[in-house]
């Protein structure tokens, strides 16, 4: 049956709206996540049943598919919390608190360097919101309030969605659409990425210190910059498997020499002047008699356990060939909107998963901080405890967010506001929106590959059908904003919520994050239009 999707304004408005009521529950509203993300879905649902004509089937298949996508997310959530918690129970968060200030007082360094260093990395061989669960957490622990700390690992890492996790974004969008010139399209999405980078740096020093933050901060900027934005332009037309992790690593080596300077290794006063520091106690006298090497040991064993899982191809390959789906029949709408069956939906290998990788650094912490003798009589009932509390809320948010994510998809409400926006533009005007289009799919799957797998073929007919319109561009705009949309991806957001300590504080969370997403957003639809007018 041939597809007739309708669209026309109200189509397009009706399509669109369980997104804007999720964005006006959370942030206008201030409801919980859990709330937001249930009632949005059973607005997607009515709609896809009333107006998209769904039949059950077709929104029972998408609901499925939500729950499973959330599952995926939610291991990362569970296996963070326990790695935290089992941190905080030794006393170890104290340590590290500590002993940093013995290699850099300068706290805006210290936040750079975990926040937007150190969470690339982690984005480069991790990904799945690993970033965010692991950073946020360690940037409360030395000090950062809550709600700082998830705002800037979400900045920070964003520019590694697309070529992080050895590019899985860019493997999966070509599976999905056919580029012929597959080094310019590379090109584009490097110089473009740049942005979101550079931006993203001068962004945390204004969240810690605004133009004072800058001042100290910039060259610290410029050089991990040019490093991370410089090294995936360079690396990526010819390796993109390691386009983002090579030069995050390589910006990590770059912070040491960074701190060695005496511009960013001692106090220069901004400590005072921020307000996203919390008042410490003075607990000197209660933390545990540990270096700071033996405090941060779980997280040295986490980076080395996934560099060896995913970053060698063979341990990744053996890793990989355990891997299950579960099974969705092809469903289908009135109007010939047709979904495929799927023998095994996004299937998940559990040993290279990144919640495997946190378990297993758990394990150790507990193992770890027991052997040192800094875990006391019921400290596992407390870790458990402290898990379950944390996770409930995060758990019933994020099967709402991408249950409704999935019935939007299934139902053909998605690819209705991709061709809306098709429908009325030129060339050029669709060359920037393509920017938006990447963020919507990010808004709603939490994913830069699945905001890709999502649109990336939608793209590829739009350029058929429209002269003076080549693909390259579009599929570098389109990557860019799914990653830069991620900073505002209600299950990303819930994820630092969550493992940060800040339940039902989403709207202060999304108050810095849109400011940068609307900056970079505008900018990346910019170039994206100054490119077309340039080599289109």
């Amino acid at each position: 049956m041939e597809s007739h999707l309708p669209v026309d304004l109200l189509h397009w408005s009706l399509a669109i709206a369980p997104m804007v009521l999720l964005l006006l529950m959370l942030v206008i509203f201030r409801w919980s996540g859990g709330t937001s993300g249930w009632i949005a879905m059973g607005v997607a649902a009515s709609l896809s049943i009333f107006i998209f004509q769904a039949p059950l089937d077709n929104v029972a298949v998408g609901f499925g598919k939500g729950l499973w996508e959330a599952f995926y997310i939610l291991l990362v959530v569970w296996t963070a919390l326990l790695l935290y918690h089992t941190t905080e129970r030794s006393g170890s968060f104290k340590v590290i608190r500590h002993e940093i200030q013995n290699y850099s007082e300068n706290y805006l360094f210290l936040v750079l360097g975990f926040g937007w260093v150190f969470s690339s990395f982690l984005q480069g061989v991790a990904g799945f919101g690993a970033p965010i669960a692991i950073v946020a957490p360690l940037l409360v622990g030395i000090g950062v309030k809550p709600i700082p700390a998830i705002v800037i690992p979400l900045i920070g890492h964003a520019w590694g969605k697309m070529f992080g996790t050895l590019a899985l974004g860019w493997i999966a969008t070509t599976n999905v659409v056919h580029i012929e010139n597959q080094v310019l399209t590379l090109f584009y999405t490097g110089v473009l990425l740049w942005i979101p980078i550079v931006i993203g740096g001068f962004m945390i020093c204004w969240i810690f210190a605004k133009w004072k933050g800058i001042k100290e901060g910039w060259i610290a900027v410029v050089v991990i910059s040019l490093i991370q934005g410089g090294g995936q332009l360079a690396l990526v037309t010819f390796n993109p498997e390691l386009s983002a992790f090579i030069p995050a690593t390589l910006a990590l080596g770059a912070l040491f020499l960074l701190g060695r300077m005496k511009r960013y290794s001692q106090k220069t006063g901004l400590e005072k002047e921020t307000t996203i520091l919390k008042e410490m106690d003075d607990d000197a006298e209660s933390k545990p008699d540990i270096s700071l090497h033996k405090a941060f040991m779980p997280y040295y064993v986490l980076s080395v356990i996934s560099i060896i899982g995913i970053g060698i191809t063979p341990i990744q390959d053996f890793l990989n060939q355990f891997s299950f789906g579960f099974a969705f029949p092809a469903v289908e709408t009135g109007y010939g909107f047709e979904v495929g069956a799927e023998e095994a939906y996004n299937p998940m290998a559990p040993l290279s998963h990144p919640a495997f990788f946190l378990l297993l650094s758990s394990v150790f912490a507990y193992i770890w901080y027991n052997y040192l003798g800094l875990m006391k009589k019921g400290a596992i009932k407390h870790i458990a405890t402290g898990v379950k509390n944390e996770a409930l809320g995060a758990t019933f948010a994020l099967t709402g967010f991408l249950t409704m994510a999935m019935i939007m998809e299934n139902s053909g409400q998605t690819n209705v506001i991709a061709f809306g926006i098709a429908e009325f533009s030129t060339p050029a005007v669709y060359v920037g929106m393509a920017n938006v289009i990447g963020i919507v799919g990010a808004f709603m799957t939490s994913s830069n590959t699945s905001s890709n797998v999502l649109f990336s073929p939608l793209h590829g007919a739009v350029v058929d059908s429209m002269e003076r319109l080549t693909l390259p561009l579009v599929i570098a705009a389109q990557s860019t904003g799914a990653a830069i949309g991620n900073v505002i991806a209600p299950a990303n957001v819930i994820l630092g919520t969550s493992t940060a300590g800040a339940q039902g504080r989403e709207a202060e969370v999304y108050k810095s994050a849109f400011t940068f997403l609307l900056i970079v957003g505008v900018i990346v639809s910019a170039v994206s239009v100054l490119f077309y007018f340039m080599f289109e």
